[in-house]
């Protein structure tokens, strides 16, 4: 069982001027599959809350930080500028992953400017701001994080052998 936290970036969410969905959907699944969500948090849309907010929890050691929302064109979506503030090595594969089955979905997953990459020992993945699409890009992406984590924490056991 990995430890996860949830950060979802709304303005409307932070000041309780809208329900946060998105967050509860993403902490529900997680732990279907067996992930200790240790924090949720909804803030505004703010490139330096977020920023600071994804420092403080990789530097708590929480191996996967999910983030829901912001990953458009509106003005005050900046989720992916924050992440790329604070990562030390981009993981575009996660993120193209994510795209790519998304168009299958959507003609409108090709708007997503999401990214994802590593921090210390922690994996920041960008997600869409729907429930419904989060819970598609997590159907997709989940089966595959845990051996991704593992290798990230050295703890594959193969991997360690090598």
């Amino acid at each position: 069982m990995f430890k996860a936290a949830v950060i979802t970036a709304s303005d409307k969410g932070a000041q309780e001027l809208r329900e946060d969905l998105s967050g509860p959907c993403i902490k529900k699944i997680l732990e279907k599959a067996s992930y200790e969500v240790v924090s949720i948090d909804i803030l505004p849309d703010d490139r330096n809350l977020i920023a600071d907010k994804l420092i403080e929890l990789s530097d708590r050691k929480i191996p996967l930080i999910l983030t829901t929302g912001g990953t458009g064109f509106a003005p005050r979506d900046n989720t992916p500028e924050a992440t790329r503030d604070v990562i030390e090595k981009e993981t575009p594969g996660i993120s193209e992953a994510i795209r790519a089955e998304s168009l299958k979905i959507t003609p409108r997953a090709m708007l997503s400017r999401a990214v994802s990459g590593i921090r210390k020992q922690s994996l920041i993945i960008n997600l869409p701001g729907s429930p419904k699409a989060v819970r598609e890009c997590l159907d997709f992406i989940l089966p595959t994080l845990e051996h991704g984590l593992n290798i990230m924490l050295s703890l594959d056991s193969e991997c360690a052998r090598k």
